[in-house]
């Protein structure tokens, strides 16, 4: 995928700041709507097809995830954590909101190093990132990895399963934030909460969305 200019000031010009409706202690640099910043996406990479925004948007398992953690500040007060396909970077400052030693924000999508930069910024904490694709390699060394609505289409989920099993069974905590997308594992997890997140139907199939946050099982335990 092509690089942008200047993903930063793209940002700040097509989005604007305002509190995440699930999680209002963050605001985050956010569109209104999907088509426009699409489309506006497309031409600034000078590409069709390209994959939706999903970092200018906080969608419903993040915020479900990030509610967790800010509710239970002791999943990240002293660790090294993991945000994997970060987005916005929604549940990466809610880590550090509640006291992580670290965050890496993980996401290959090009916009996503600088959504989570202003995003930082904007709520005072200091988040790491890459783009390179996690996936690709063995789990980092971390005390905790969280992804938020990953689950939504077959190969993506299958391959962020397979590797948050191989983090799970080296001993890191794994958190996962979903609204019931059609790929989420049937059984492996623990659950932990569940939230009524107002969203739009411009996003969703509903005004609002029924999100939970599990804890993935000790992979010797998982059965599909």
């Amino acid at each position: 995928m092509a690089r942008v200019s200047d993903p930063r000031q793209f940002i700040l010009d097509n989005t604007r700041l305002q509190p995440v409706s699930h999680t209002p202690e963050i605001s985050l640099w956010l569109a209104d709507e999907i088509t426009p910043i699409w489309r506006l996406t497309e031409e600034e990479l000078g590409e069709m097809g390209v994959p939706p925004p999903f970092w200018a948007f906080a969608w419903a398992g993040g915020q479900a995830l990030a509610r967790w953690l800010l509710d239970n500040p002791s999943e990240c007060q002293g660790k090294r954590v993991i945000d994997l396909a970060t987005g916005s970077g929604l549940v990466a400052v809610a880590a550090m909101k509640t006291g992580a030693q670290s965050v890496l924000a993980a996401d290959i999508d090009p916009f996503c190093e600088a959504a989570v930069a202003v995003n930082a910024q904007a709520n005072g904490v200091q988040i790491d990132f890459t783009d390179a694709n996690l996936l690709d390699t063995d789990p980092p060394v971390a005390d905790l990895i969280c992804a938020g609505d990953v689950f939504y289409d077959k190969p993506m989920a299958e391959a962020v399963l397979a590797w948050l099993l191989k983090a799970r069974a080296r001993g890191t905590r794994v958190l996962v934030g979903d609204p019931g997308r059609n790929h989420f594992p049937k059984s492996g997890l623990t659950f932990l909460a569940e939230y009524t997140v107002p969203t739009t139907r411009e996003l969703e199939d509903q005004e609002v969305k029924r999100s939970r946050v599990w804890s993935l099982d000790q992979a010797g335990l998982y059965a599909r």
